[in-house]
Formats: structure tokens, C-alpha cells, sequence
């Protein structure tokens, strides 16, 4: 096996931000802790960071003049990680579980459907119930919406879910979306 000889370049990241001396625009606002907001020269923002042993970090370069902050610019990167870390735990995930159905489901299965059903509205996942026909059972379409509306009326009527989509044919299936109460 050959050694490798083609050139190798340092692997370089995109920065973020521009710092102290990357910074382009001939004015800048300034902000941070213990400056007075105000608009300064490039090379006296600087020198202010640098006075405080800081770096002086450009955070809104399409506002006019671009906006800079004195800090510490690595802390300042861990602190913007963290907030996005923090965001992210607090989304909430949001999933669409399916119920199936068949045109002649008994009362009882239906009756067990819901329970299910309930539990996943209250955990704030979407429900997509929906029957599905097979073969000739196709003639039964109206039986199969009649079930999927009286299925929804029972969470509706709890106040559990609202109807997000009305039944639909989709193929050989009728479907109908609920969501939880309070999401929207």
C-alpha cells in the first residue's frame, strides 16, 4: 500500500462570530458589563476588551452600527451551547400514534381503542384513527365513517382531543386526525 502524499490542508472550522481584530466595520456599538452602550471606533473597542482582558465579540453584524459585546469569548460559546441544549430538551416531542380499525369492529374493541386512545392524548401525542378495508368490504364505507365519528365524539366529549381532520379516504382506509385539548 502506498503512503499517501497528497497536500493536506489544517481542517478549518467557520467561526461563529468575528472577534476583535476579524471585525470589518469601521464603528461598532458596544455592550457588556461595566461599558458604557455607546457607539465607538473599531481599534478603541478593541483596545476596551483588551484593557479588561476580554475579547470583543461582534453578535449582530447585520445591525447598523454592528452590535459587539466584551466578553470572554470561549465562555461565551459554552453559554450559547448551553442555551441551545436547553431549548432543545424543552421542545416537545410530538407523535402521531395510529389506531386501526376494521368496518365490522365490535363495540368492546372499540371501547378498548379508546382507552388507548386516551393515553396518548393525555401524553400530548397526535391519534390517527382510521379504518381500513379490505376486499369487498369497500361497499361498507359509510359504516366506517359512522365509527371513526363516533369514536372522536366520545374523546371530543370528554374533553380530551378535537378533531383536527375530518374523515377522509385515503386508498382503501378512512382516517381522521385528533389532537390533544390544549395544543394547537
Amino acid at each position: 500500500m502506498k503512503p499517501d502524499t497528497r497536500p493536506r490542508r489544517p481542517h478549518r472550522r467557520e467561526e461563529l462570530h468575528k472577534i476583535n481584530e476579524k471585525i470589518l466595520a469601521t464603528e461598532v456599538r458596544v455592550v457588556g458589563d461595566g461599558v458604557e452602550v455607546d457607539i465607538y471606533p473599531v481599534a478603541k473597542a478593541i483596545e476596551m476588551a483588551y484593557e479588561q482582558g476580554l475579547d470583543l465579540v461582534e453578535i449582530s453584524p447585520n445591525a447598523v452600527p454592528p452590535v459587539c459585546k466584551i466578553v470572554d469569548y470561549k465562555k461565551y460559546l459554552y453559554e450559547q451551547k448551553k442555551k441551545q441544549k436547553e431549548l432543545k430538551a424543552n421542545s416537545i416531542k410530538q407523535e402521531v400514534k395510529e389506531i386501526r380499525f376494521g368496518p365490522n369492529t365490535d363495540e368492546h374493541d372499540v371501547n378498548f381503542k379508546l382507552k388507548h386512545a386516551r393515553t396518548f392524548l393525555e401524553d400530548g401525542n397526535k391519534v390517527r384513527a382510521y379504518v381500513f378495508f379490505r376486499g369487498r368490504t369497500i361497499i361498507y364505507i359509510e359504516r366506517g365513517v359512522n365509527l371513526l365519528m363516533g369514536f372522536a365524539n366520545v374523546l371530543i366529549d370528554e374533553g380530551v382531543a378535537r378533531l383536527e381532520a375530518e374523515p377522509k379516504q385515503e386508498g382503501k382506509k378512512v382516517a381522521i386526525m385528533l389532537a390533544p385539548k390544549g395544543k394547537k
